[in-house]
Parts: structure tokens; C-alpha cells; sequence
């Protein structure tokens, strides 16, 4: 049986229904991690049971378990990060299933390309069936400089992501307090400093479960996260080589549109008519920030929320 050197991070919250099947996808890879880390973020069902009803099946990788009070998936995922004992660090939210060859895969294209991250295509599931998920394709792009690209539009699935653990430590983990879209800006933190060593191959090594964008508070939950993830990273496009002012509009505009055509697609054309009155403005106030955002990023990890390891 061959081990990897690899610590795999899983927030759960109510996952009890879905959690021994993402568990399952661990014990079952070709090659194994050495440990699998579940933050329970203050569940109120059996996720604790489920999560203990796995531990005969692990297939040798070390099972832990803590509890916290519910503060976020960015919270539970630094708390998994900090108590993490691999050189690298892959995710696996608590709904999502590996395809066996899946670290296997990605642990041998990081190191033989020398990666700090890498991420891979994947299986959409939702209601409709199964259809193939191309990041690869928008990587591809600009494979030079993966910042710019994913500064436009997110591409990277969060279960598809190897990362080096130091480089995650280093930017100072997930930004817990943004409750919507704290993957996609710790990833953006990351390939800033990465010099262009991260890749998505074209394996579709997950089954990701597609969910709607919820009830209309969370559709603007994404929009104001969104925004303040502009807001700070448009500082740190000012420092990269290449263009600033066109990108930075650009990506504004990319956030209302989505929000528009999210809003349609749902039938509320009050709220997609609100996010198009709205553009202007915050066009207006993103560009009045321009000139004083720094990119500057405090250091997550050294606020932990208090946790408790539980018991296996």
C-alpha cells in the first residue's frame, strides 16, 4: 500500500448524509494520504457519527475529527491547515467524491513540474446527470500567469486543488471572514506568489455536486464578497507586471453580470434590474479605491477559532 505525503482537509456542516462517501473516496484512492482531517463546524446532525462510522474503513490513512462552533467553511479549513503534518495539502468538501486516481495524479504532476498548486478538470453532478466540468480550458488561456486569468473569472475547484502547505501558510490561510467565495481569494493569494507554478491537467478525477446559488441573500452574499475580494486584490495587480486598469474594470463587470444572468435564471428580474442600477456606482467606488489598495493580507491562521479534537 503506498502512502502519499499528504494531509487532506474536509469541512463539514450537516454533512451527515454525504460525509462517509467523500470519506470513503479517500480510503479508496490508489495512493493514499497519510491522514484525513474533518473540522465539524457545528453541525446539528449525526455528521459526528457518520464521521466515526468510517474509522474501520480508512484503509490505513489516519482519520481526525474536530469540533468547532459554526463560523464558516474558510474557519474549519485553517483550523485543518494548522494542525496539518504534510508537505502537501488537498481538499475534499464534505458532499464531494475522488475518483481513485485522483492524488495519485496530482502528487506526480506537482512534483515532477516542480508546482506549488494544482488543480484538475472534473464531473459536474446535478439534477440533469453527469457533464464534464473543462478548467483546463480556461487555465489554458494564459497557462504563464494563472493570477491574471483567475482574477477574471474562478476556475479552480476547491476538491480539485494539491497546494503546497508552506505556500498556504505563507499568504496566511483562508479568509474566514468572507462567507461566501473565501476559496477562490486564498487561491488568488497563493498563485500571486507562485511565479507561475501551478497547472490544471485534464484528468476529471471528481465528482463535484453542483448546488443552485440559494435564495436571493446569498446571490448577494456572492456579490459583496466578490467585491471586497476585488477591492483587495486590485492592489496586488498593481504590483504584478501588465495592465491594471482594464482588468480591474473588467472583473467589476464580470461580477454584475453573473449576478444578472443568476437572478434571471431564477425569474427575479427586480433583483437583476437592482444589480445592473447598481453597476455605475460601484464601478465608481472600485475605481476611487484604485489608487490606495495594497493587496495587503492579515495572517488568518493566527486567529484560529477555538476547536476541540474530538475522539475516534
Amino acid at each position: 500500500m503506498t502512502f502519499l505525503d499528504v494531509s487532506v482537509v474536509t469541512p463539514a456542516f450537516n454533512n451527515a448524509a454525504t460525509i462517509g462517501r467523500a470519506l470513503a473516496s479517500i480510503a479508496a484512492q490508489d495512493a493514499k494520504p497519510v491522514e484525513a482531517i474533518v473540522v465539524d463546524d457545528g453541525s446539528t446532525d449525526a455528521t459526528i457519527d457518520a464521521v466515526r462510522a468510517m474509522v474501520p474503513a480508512m484503509n490505513g490513512v489516519r482519520l481526525r475529527l474536530f469540533r468547532q462552533r459554526n463560523s464558516g467553511a474558510g474557519a474549519a479549513r485553517n483550523r485543518a491547515i494548522a494542525t496539518a503534518s504534510a508537505k502537501w495539502l488537498a481538499f475534499l468538501d464534505a458532499d464531494d467524491a475522488w475518483l481513485p486516481a485522483k492524488l495519485a495524479r496530482s502528487v506526480a504532476v506537482s512534483e515532477a513540474d516542480d508546482l506549488v498548486m494544482s488543480s484538475h478538470n472534473l464531473w459536474g453532478i446535478d439534477a440533469a446527470g453527469e457533464h464534464l466540468i473543462d478548467s483546463r480550458a480556461r487555465w489554458l488561456t494564459n497557462p504563464a500567469d494563472p493570477y491574471r486569468t483567475l482574477f477574471l473569472r474562478g476556475f479552480i475547484s476547491s476538491s480539485t486543488v494539491l497546494v503546497r502547505r508552506d505556500a498556504v501558510l505563507a499568504v496566511g490561510g483562508f479568509d474566514d471572514s468572507l462567507r461566501s467565495a473565501q476559496d477562490y481569494e486564498l487561491w488568488l493569494a497563493v498563485l500571486a506568489k507562485a511565479k507561475g507554478r501551478f497547472a490544471t491537467f485534464a484528468d476529471p478525477l471528481l465528482r463535484y455536486t453542483l448546488a443552485e446559488d440559494g435564495i436571493t441573500s446569498r446571490l448577494e452574499r456572492k456579490v459583496a464578497c466578490s467585491l471586497a475580494i476585488l477591492h483587495r486584490h486590485m492592489g496586488v495587480i498593481k504590483r504584478l507586471p501588465g495592465p491594471v486598469l482594464a482588468p480591474v474594470m473588467q472583473r467589476t463587470l464580470i461580477i454584475h453580470v453573473e449576478a444578472i444572468r443568476a437572478f434571471r435564471a431564477r425569474g427575479e428580474r427586480w433583483a437583476a434590474a437592482r444589480q445592473a442600477a447598481l453597476f455605475p456606482a460601484r464601478l465608481a467606488a472600485v475605481l476611487a479605491r484604485l489608487p490606495f489598495a495594497t493587496g495587503d493580507r492579515p495572517d488568518y491562521l493566527s486567529r484560529l477559532v477555538p476547536a476541540e479534537e474530538v475522539p475516534l
